[in-house]
């Protein structure tokens, strides 16, 4: 990718420019079933829209603590990717009542109620459905991003150098944050048309390396799988034949 990137923003951008019709992120879910493959057009769309939703309705500024309560899923990629536009601070797991907003996945609400700022809330139902009744004190994401707009400006320029990430208890920089990824990808071998195969959670920056931010940097695309578990063995043979799989993690 273009050298010049230093936030996770501009490489989702050199991705966009270089080519947006190939697959960036492609989905699995094996306790249902689920597939969606994002390109890197359909990616940006999403990842535009809920930046809007963060900075407009939502309120969001840089530099603002946003607790991420998602497993490894492509809405999780988006909203990693739509806080990096807006300069925002994602943080892995963090502690709701210390953050000033909320993103919760459906098995993380109750611990998601600490937050006394705005609280999101994801159903991860197949093709991004909404709760069949929202919860109390959420905004339901799925019913407030598809309005959203198409095209995103930060009103205030993300810092290269602030604070963009937080994992494991390590706060990383988006210059930082990139620059690590890029080791990763180097080290796992990866290059441009590079597909990676991942079955790791997004709770460590391994995972989130190898099923996120080391294929984006590297200019490849992630085969990203949850509960790969209940998956037999001849059945991951086939994925991996099918999705082209060059690299596995």
């Amino acid at each position: 990718m273009n050298a010049i990137d230093r936030t996770p923003a501009d490489l989702l951008r050199s991705a966009l420019a270089a080519d947006p019709g190939r697959p960036l992120v492609t989905f699995y879910d094996d306790a249902t079933g689920e597939r969606v493959e994002l390109s890197v057009a359909t990616f940006a769309n999403w990842v535009a829209k809920t930046a809007n939703l963060l900075q407009g309705d939502l309120g969001a500024e840089p530099g603002d603590r946003l607790a991420l309560l998602l497993p490894a899923h492509w809405q999780s990629a988006v909203w990693l990717l739509a806080c990096a536009s807006v300069g925002v601070v994602a943080e892995i797991g963090g502690d709701p009542a210390d953050a000033d907003l909320v993103v919760s996945g459906p098995d993380t609400l109750e611990e998601a109620r600490a937050c006394s700022g705005e609280r999101v809330a994801l159903a991860l139902r197949p093709l991004g459905g909404r709760f069949p009744q929202p919860p109390a004190g959420f905004a339901d994401y799925a019913v407030e991003v598809p309005g959203q707009g198409d095209r995103f400006a930060p009103f205030v320029p993300v810092d290269a150098d602030g604070p963009g990430l937080v994992v494991g208890g390590v706060e990383l920089s988006n210059a930082a944050l990139v620059e690590r990824a890029r080791e990763d990808a180097a080290q796992r071998g990866l290059g441009a048309g590079a597909r990676v195969l991942s079955g790791l959670d997004f709770d460590g920056w391994e995972g989130l390396s190898a099923g996120l931010y080391g294929p984006l940097a590297a200019g490849g695309s992630v085969v990203l799988c949850r509960n790969l578990d209940r998956l037999a063995p001849e059945a991951l043979a086939q994925r991996v034949e099918s999705e082209r799989v060059t690299h596995t993690a």
